[in-house]
């Protein structure tokens, strides 16, 4: 009988991985690495008490980016990093939350967000629900800021088949993005603070010509979130989640976090 030989074949020690694997530069995934150390990254055991990681937290942080980048199977992404897949498993459920987003604590009071929905097709189908998408997904609220186009804002996943005026309420959004203008599609009337594009009227006239000029901008200035959201599902785990739906949340703030890091630059 011949045990298994596990060969790392992707590894963080060589910098031309990083990049092509991630999308982020050598110098912000060093930061990043630095950020989950003091996140208590390196005080996770593998498993059993007294048993550490195999691989460095720069490897494992490596790891996560990886999966979220490509969406490989456990079965897959594991022997590129010389683990088992159980391995792999856990190394992303103990460093996934270490990379969420940090929520934003200092803001001017004029600064505009702008939110949206996106769809993430979902197999766990104790959340999921049959979408316009025809797959069975949830719906993710993302909310940017206008002026330097982060992610400022994460809702919780809910159901697909609900709309988004009703889960920009539900998902807690609302509540991250009190106090400041919000700005939003159409598909969000019926919450009176969120700024959204004047409507036809009923009679079927058309708008006068300064409502008119007014939705063009609105248009303009809110195509930046549906860009975002496009950046975002550069990482294909977004567009195919394997996992529980309880991790959706913890893994889309992560991603949201890297889309942050790679736009600042």
């Amino acid at each position: 009988m011949v045990d298994h030989v596990w060969v790392q074949v992707i590894s963080a020690a060589r910098q031309e991985w990083i990049f092509p694997f991630t999308g982020l530069q050598p110098a912000q995934f060093r930061r990043l690495v630095r950020l989950v150390a003091e996140r208590g990254g390196d005080a996770i055991a593998d498993g059993r008490p007294g048993r550490q990681w195999s691989l460095d937290l720069a490897d494992r942080v490596l790891l996560v980016a990886v999966y979220w980048r490509t969406n490989l199977t456990m079965r897959q992404i594991g022997p590129l990093f010389g683990v088992s897949h159980s391995a792999a498993h856990r190394v992303i459920d103990s460093l996934g939350p270490l990379l969420a987003l940090a929520p934003v604590r200092r803001r001017r009071v004029d600064q505009i967000a702008i939110v949206d929905g996106t769809l993430v097709p979902t197999r766990d189908h104790r959340l999921a629900a049959p979408s316009k998408n025809y797959r069975y997904s949830t719906n993710l609220q993302v909310a940017i800021d206008a002026h330097t186009r982060l992610v400022v804002a994460l809702g919780d996943p809910q159901p697909g088949n609900r709309n988004d005026t009703i889960v920009y309420r539900t998902s807690g959004i609302d509540q991250k993005l009190a106090g400041r203008p919000v700005m939003a599609d159409g598909a969000y009337r019926g919450n009176p603070d969120v700024i959204i594009p004047y409507r036809k009227p009923t009679d079927g006239s058309e708008l006068p010509e300064w409502k008119a000029d007014l939705n063009k901008q609105h248009r303009t200035v809110r195509a930046q979130v549906e860009h975002a959201l496009a950046r975002m599902k550069c990482f294909k785990i977004l567009r195919d989640y394997r996992r529980a739906a309880h991790t959706l949340a913890d893994a889309a703030s992560g991603i949201a976090h890297l889309h942050n890091i790679i736009l600042a630059g």
